[in-house]
């Protein structure tokens, strides 16, 4: 690809957001000569930390609302993964010839494909993308990390060495970015397909499809590694114009005995990476080394405390049932679960069905709220239920219905918003919770985790 010129045009940045992407991709466009105006749906005060960070740049913001002028009157548009394709913003561009791109149609102009490992996948992405980078860095490779995990792609291209393999974990909306080229990265991996993302895609098919952007446009060499399985990532060894590797939870994985990560899924996410790390040359010792090394990833079955016996568990990136059931089935209950949120329309069927045959293990479910409880509390009937206002309401109920030996584990099963600001944000409030709960337990076994 040619890098896309930007020196002197006025670009449209259609949503700044609160995860660091878009003020990455501000700085980018600012610092190659771009007149940029910023726009978002949500006011100024919610966007003050994003705000703060582009203080120094001439920027125009036009927060609270869209106006169809603005991209009418750009020369290029750039949206946030966020917003929908068929967004009438996007239309209006289009129709007065306006070219819209996304920020890994940027990346991809001025990063060889070759140089790309991408990681996609409904769950394990970022652990497997995490741990690649890992491996890579630990055997004395130069790598970066960026991608669907608050870290820009475009942020690297400023001081990217050459020599370095870049890792992204790639969203099934940042895929979309590359569909108008028709590339994909040299190497990828498709750790699985289940059930997400219902509220932005028509059916699993359709977002499905949106995944299998990974491989399609791969060249006869490039590598695919997909999991044998999952019957999507079968499937896309189908069309994969190059090479397929495959790997499932039972493929030895070097090291694994020393591993201080555990669980059937993270074996089959570090099963996938090894695939990819022999192809780019390192050895079975060098991958047990950093195998043996890896700390896991934030936010992801993380403990973050045990407190007078207990155990609390941050998985606040379960988004879905199957992140859910794959906590319940990967920690040691007794379990008092925090689950909850806003709606994404997935079908619960099978985590209640989980919940129902292990009702003995999970003591009570504290119920965040959101448009998601009510049919998810519907769905746990049997369970004792304790519906809670905010994420402190949540830890202290949680802390008072839980006994030594138990664990309280945050996997929501559900969205983020409305109550908190992302995912993220949701898991930062458990922490914090956490600890103020810690404090007065200070003088017994209360301990980082």
């Amino acid at each position: 690809m040619t890098p896309i010129a930007l020196a002197g045009r006025r670009v449209v940045v259609m949503g700044l957001g609160l995860h660091g992407g878009g003020v990455a991709m501000v700085r980018f466009l600012c610092q190659r000569g771009a007149r940029v105006l910023a726009t978002d749906l949500r006011d100024a005060e919610t966007l003050a930390p994003s705000l703060a960070q582009l203080a120094d740049l001439d920027v125009e913001f036009v927060l609270g609302e869209h106006r169809r002028a603005d991209f009418a009157g750009a020369d290029l548009v750039i949206r946030n993964p966020a917003v929908p394709e068929e967004s009438p913003y996007l239309a209006a561009a289009r129709a007065s010839g306006v070219p819209v791109e996304m920020e890994m149609g940027l990346f991809f102009a001025e990063c060889e494909p070759d140089r790309i490992v991408g990681v996609t996948g409904t769950r394990g992405k970022t652990t497997t993308a995490t741990f690649i980078w890992h491996a890579l860095r630990s055997a004395g490779r130069k790598a970066e990390l960026a991608g669907n995990m608050r870290i820009s792609a475009v942020g690297l291209l400023a001081g990217l060495d050459p020599e370095a393999v870049v890792v992204l974990e790639l969203s099934s909306w940042q895929l979309e970015g590359l569909v108008q080229h028709q590339i994909s990265p040299a190497r990828a991996v498709v750790t699985n397909l289940l059930d997400d993302h219902l509220d932005r895609y028509p059916s699993r098919d359709a977002y499905a499809a949106a995944k299998q952007t990974i491989v399609a446009f791969q060249r006869p060499g490039d590598l695919a590694v997909l999991n044998s399985e999952n019957a999507y990532t079968t499937a896309f060894a189908e069309s994969a114009p190059g090479r397929v590797a495959w790997f499932s939870a039972a493929d030895p994985v070097a090291g694994w005995s020393r591993a201080q990560i555990g669980g059937e899924h993270n074996r089959a996410n570090l099963a996938a990476a090894s695939r990819v790390l022999v192809d780019l040359g390192l050895s079975e010792r060098e991958i047990a080394v950093a195998v043996a090394s890896f700390k896991g990833v934030p936010y992801r079955q993380e403990t973050v405390a045990r407190i007078d016996g207990v155990s609390w568990v941050n998985d606040t990136t379960s988004t879905t049932p199957d992140a859910a059931i794959a906590a319940l089935e990967g920690l040691s209950p007794p379990f008092v679960w925090i689950a909850g949120g806003s709606e994404k329309h997935l079908d619960f069927e099978s985590l209640a069905e989980l919940a129902g045959r292990r009702r003995e293990q999970i003591r009570a479910v504290v119920m965040l709220p959101g448009a998601a409880s009510e049919r998810l509390g519907r769905s746990l009937a049997g369970q004792e239920l304790h519906p809670v206002a905010t994420m402190p309401d949540a830890v202290r109920t949680a802390a008072a219905l839980a006994r030594p030996g138990d664990t309280v584990l945050l996997s929501p099963a559900c969205a983020s918003f409305g109550l908190f600001l992302n995912e993220f944000d949701r898991g930062d409030q458990f922490n914090d919770a956490v600890r103020a709960i810690a404090e007065p337990a200070a003088g017994g076994d209360a301990a980082g985790g």
